[in-house]
């Protein structure tokens, strides 16, 4: 083979390999029970709306007594060991034996919401020995709302094994993406106030540049309506003259001062004095 053949080759060999080792490194995700097609448009939401805890790992020990010490391996729609491939999402570790258990897997999901609430299911885990008939385990977790906390608290609140049938591992945590989106709804009073600003800015943009560009105005002269806001103070101050004021406008003075009288008397002896004799 010559060395061009060969450099191709090699090449083609390095490719193929690192997409298999792409393929090999990406997670599994939540497969919804049935048929892909049959995926509802709620389903496929509240799967997304999971997505920001799907990189997180959770833990939680349960100890009773000498004969049951475990630990709870959970991820939110990924394998809890992805070099395992068994699908397992949430995973039972005995801590006296190591023995692993897996409780749900998931490419088994069911997943439904509520208003503040998101119920996440994995079934097909591995099967009970003695209990519910030797059907297979499933694990129930109840994500509950709360603000500002993107998860915690996740603890393990049951086993029921007792039953024939339908047996179930219930968790629960909080998780923010359990919350309804926040309302921002505006009040009138805010939603006047906004329009009535955004009129005031126009007007004084506007005008100031009509009365720049088109008119030519200068200076203060630039302001629009200049002589108007000018002569407000003197138009305010007769409103309230007229309407504040309950004395009749033509009525005379109630006092005359001592100054008029004596420029009144002096006034009248001027006349007086430059009459003929």
């Amino acid at each position: 083979m010559s060395p061009p053949c060969h450099t191709s080759a090699l090449l083609l060999v390095l490719m193929a390999l690192a997409v298999v080792g792409a393929e090999q490194s990406e997670e599994r995700s939540c497969d919804v029970v049935g048929d892909e097609s049959s995926e509802s448009q709620m389903e496929r939401a509240l799967l997304k709306k999971l997505e920001p805890l799907s990189h997180m790992r959770f833990n939680v020990t349960v100890e009773k007594g000498k004969t049951e010490n475990y630990i709870y391996h959970f991820r939110v729609c990924r394998e809890v060991n992805s070099t395992s491939h068994d699908f397992g999402g949430l995973v039972q570790t005995d801590r006296q034996n190591g023995k692993t258990t897996v409780i749900g897997r998931i490419n088994e999901t069911q997943v439904f919401n509520g208003s503040d609430w998101i119920m996440l299911i994995y079934k097909g885990g591995d099967s009970y020995g003695r209990h519910c008939s030797g059907e297979k385990r499933r694990a129930v977790i109840m994500i509950s709302c709360k603000r500002g906390v993107t998860a915690s608290s996740f603890s393990i609140i049951s086993e029921e094994r007792e039953k024939e049938q339908e047996c179930f591992y219930l968790f629960e945590m909080d998780s923010s993406v359990a919350c309804p989106a926040e309302n921002s709804h505006l009040s009138v009073g805010s939603i006047l106030l906004i329009t009535f600003v955004s009129l005031i800015a126009v007007y004084i943009i506007g005008g100031f540049l009509y009365q720049r560009l088109v008119v030519g105005a200068k200076g203060m002269e630039q302001i629009p309506h200049f002589a108007f806001w000018q002569d407000l103070g003197n138009l305010v101050a007769d409103g309230c003259d007229f309407v504040c004021r309950s004395k009749p406008r033509n009525a005379p003075a109630a006092y005359r001062g001592v100054g008029d009288d004596q420029l009144g008397e002096e006034s009248e002896e001027r006349d007086d004095h430059l009459l003929p004799m």
